[in-house]
Protein backbone atom coordinates (compact mmCIF):
# COMPACT_ATOMS: atom_id res chain seq x y z
CA UNK A 1 0.00 0.00 0.00
CA UNK A 2 1.26 3.47 -0.83
CA UNK A 3 0.67 5.84 1.70
CA UNK A 4 1.11 9.60 1.76
CA UNK A 5 1.62 12.22 4.19
CA UNK A 6 0.51 16.03 3.39
CA UNK A 7 1.68 18.02 6.33
CA UNK A 8 0.11 21.58 7.16
CA UNK A 9 -1.26 23.25 10.01
CA UNK A 10 -4.80 23.75 7.95
CA UNK A 11 -5.57 27.13 9.87
CA UNK A 12 -8.10 26.63 8.14
CA UNK A 13 -8.33 23.85 5.14
CA UNK A 14 -8.52 26.35 1.72
CA UNK A 15 -9.11 25.50 -1.55
CA UNK A 16 -5.54 25.64 -2.06
CA UNK A 17 -4.87 22.44 0.05
CA UNK A 18 -7.99 21.04 -1.65
CA UNK A 19 -6.42 20.94 -4.95
CA UNK A 20 -3.28 19.13 -3.35
CA UNK A 21 -5.42 17.08 -1.66
CA UNK A 22 -7.12 15.73 -4.40
CA UNK A 23 -4.15 15.38 -6.76
CA UNK A 24 -1.93 13.29 -4.42
CA UNK A 25 -4.81 11.31 -3.72
CA UNK A 26 -4.26 9.61 -7.01
CA UNK A 27 -0.76 9.24 -6.32
CA UNK A 28 -1.52 6.98 -3.07
CA UNK A 29 -2.97 4.49 -1.49
CA UNK A 30 -4.14 6.20 1.49
CA UNK A 31 -3.44 9.56 2.16
CA UNK A 32 -2.93 11.21 5.40
CA UNK A 33 -3.07 15.06 6.70
CA UNK A 34 -0.68 15.65 8.97
CA UNK A 35 -2.60 18.11 11.17
CA UNK A 36 0.62 20.19 12.79
CA UNK A 37 -0.23 21.10 16.38
CA UNK A 38 2.46 24.22 16.08
CA UNK A 39 1.85 26.42 19.44
CA UNK A 40 4.36 28.70 17.91
CA UNK A 41 2.05 29.98 15.44
CA UNK A 42 -0.69 30.22 17.33
CA UNK A 43 -3.77 29.26 15.44
CA UNK A 44 -6.90 30.54 14.94
CA UNK A 45 -8.80 27.23 15.08
CA UNK A 46 -8.64 24.89 17.63
CA UNK A 47 -6.63 21.50 16.98
CA UNK A 48 -10.75 19.59 17.06
CA UNK A 49 -11.70 22.10 14.99
CA UNK A 50 -9.52 22.30 11.90
CA UNK A 51 -9.15 18.37 12.43
CA UNK A 52 -13.10 18.37 11.78
CA UNK A 53 -12.79 20.69 8.84
CA UNK A 54 -10.75 18.71 7.41
CA UNK A 55 -12.65 15.30 8.34
CA UNK A 56 -16.01 17.30 6.39
CA UNK A 57 -14.42 18.34 3.45
CA UNK A 58 -11.87 15.27 2.75
CA UNK A 59 -15.07 12.57 2.55
CA UNK A 60 -16.38 13.91 -0.54
CA UNK A 61 -12.95 13.89 -2.34
CA UNK A 62 -12.22 10.16 -0.75
CA UNK A 63 -15.47 9.37 -2.39
CA UNK A 64 -14.67 10.93 -5.50
CA UNK A 65 -11.02 9.51 -5.73
CA UNK A 66 -11.82 5.95 -4.17
CA UNK A 67 -8.37 6.59 -1.73
CA UNK A 68 -8.84 6.67 1.87
CA UNK A 69 -7.88 10.11 3.40
CA UNK A 70 -7.86 10.90 7.22
CA UNK A 71 -6.63 13.39 9.41
CA UNK A 72 -3.69 12.79 12.06
CA UNK A 73 -2.44 15.58 14.84
CA UNK A 74 1.09 15.40 15.00
CA UNK A 75 3.90 17.34 17.33
CA UNK A 76 6.63 15.86 16.56
CA UNK A 77 9.44 15.97 13.79
CA UNK A 78 7.84 15.61 10.38
CA UNK A 79 9.80 12.80 9.10
CA UNK A 80 8.75 10.72 12.41
CA UNK A 81 5.34 11.36 11.77
CA UNK A 82 6.08 9.70 8.16
CA UNK A 83 7.55 6.80 10.60
CA UNK A 84 3.78 7.44 12.79
CA UNK A 85 1.87 6.74 9.67
CA UNK A 86 4.08 4.47 7.41
CA UNK A 87 4.50 7.15 4.88
CA UNK A 88 6.98 5.85 2.17
CA UNK A 89 6.20 9.60 0.46
CA UNK A 90 5.37 13.34 1.70
CA UNK A 91 3.60 15.29 -0.45
CA UNK A 92 4.01 19.18 -0.11
CA UNK A 93 2.51 21.94 -2.65
CA UNK A 94 4.22 24.78 -3.99
CA UNK A 95 2.89 28.33 -4.80
CA UNK A 96 5.79 30.05 -5.82
CA UNK A 97 9.63 30.67 -5.95
CA UNK A 98 9.51 31.60 -2.09
CA UNK A 99 7.73 28.62 -1.17
CA UNK A 100 10.77 26.45 -2.88
CA UNK A 101 13.46 27.62 -1.04
CA UNK A 102 11.69 26.71 2.26
CA UNK A 103 10.90 23.80 1.08
CA UNK A 104 13.96 22.89 -0.49
CA UNK A 105 15.98 22.97 2.96
CA UNK A 106 13.27 20.87 4.77
CA UNK A 107 13.91 18.05 1.92
CA UNK A 108 17.58 18.10 2.76
CA UNK A 109 16.75 17.94 5.99
CA UNK A 110 14.49 15.27 5.89
CA UNK A 111 16.50 13.21 4.07
CA UNK A 112 19.66 13.67 6.67
CA UNK A 113 17.29 12.01 8.90
CA UNK A 114 15.84 9.46 6.45
CA UNK A 115 16.62 9.20 3.11
CA UNK A 116 13.84 6.25 2.43
CA UNK A 117 11.38 8.53 2.83
CA UNK A 118 10.91 10.44 -0.92
CA UNK A 119 9.27 13.94 -0.96
CA UNK A 120 6.92 14.70 -3.99
CA UNK A 121 6.01 18.33 -4.76
CA UNK A 122 2.80 19.92 -6.67
CA UNK A 123 2.72 23.00 -7.86
CA UNK A 124 -0.56 24.36 -7.02
CA UNK A 125 -3.22 25.77 -9.26
CA UNK A 126 -2.87 28.73 -11.08
CA UNK A 127 -6.45 29.72 -9.64
CA UNK A 128 -5.25 28.99 -6.29
CA UNK A 129 -1.44 29.84 -5.97
CA UNK A 130 -2.07 33.22 -4.32
CA UNK A 131 -4.20 31.35 -1.86
CA UNK A 132 -2.42 31.55 1.76
CA UNK A 133 -4.32 30.14 5.12
CA UNK A 134 -3.04 33.35 6.83
CA UNK A 135 -4.47 36.27 4.26
CA UNK A 136 -7.14 34.20 4.25
CA UNK A 137 -7.87 35.08 8.02
CA UNK A 138 -6.93 38.38 7.73
CA UNK A 139 -9.30 39.25 5.17
CA UNK A 140 -11.74 37.18 7.02
CA UNK A 141 -11.02 39.39 10.06
CA UNK A 142 -11.60 42.59 8.07
CA UNK A 143 -14.81 42.05 6.79
CA UNK A 144 -13.81 40.85 3.51
CA UNK A 145 -15.00 37.72 1.09
CA UNK A 146 -13.47 35.10 0.99
CA UNK A 147 -15.54 32.48 -0.82
CA UNK A 148 -13.23 32.39 -3.55
CA UNK A 149 -10.98 30.90 -1.19
CA UNK A 150 -12.53 28.32 0.91
CA UNK A 151 -15.60 25.96 1.10
CA UNK A 152 -18.70 27.24 2.27
CA UNK A 153 -18.57 25.55 5.63
CA UNK A 154 -15.09 26.68 6.52
CA UNK A 155 -15.91 30.37 5.36
CA UNK A 156 -19.10 30.35 8.30
CA UNK A 157 -16.67 28.81 10.42
CA UNK A 158 -14.21 31.93 9.49
CA UNK A 159 -17.66 33.83 9.80
CA UNK A 160 -18.41 32.44 13.44
CA UNK A 161 -14.54 33.31 14.75
CA UNK A 162 -15.07 37.09 13.46
CA UNK A 163 -18.22 37.85 14.71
Amino acid sequence: MRIGLYPGTFDPITLGHIDIIRRAAVLVDRLVLGVAINRDKGPLFTLEERVEMIEVECAKLSAQTGTEIVAHPFENLLINCAHDVGAQVIVRGLRAVADFEYEFQMVGMNRALDNSVETVFLMADANHQAIASKLVKEIARLGGDVTKFVTPPVREALLAKFS
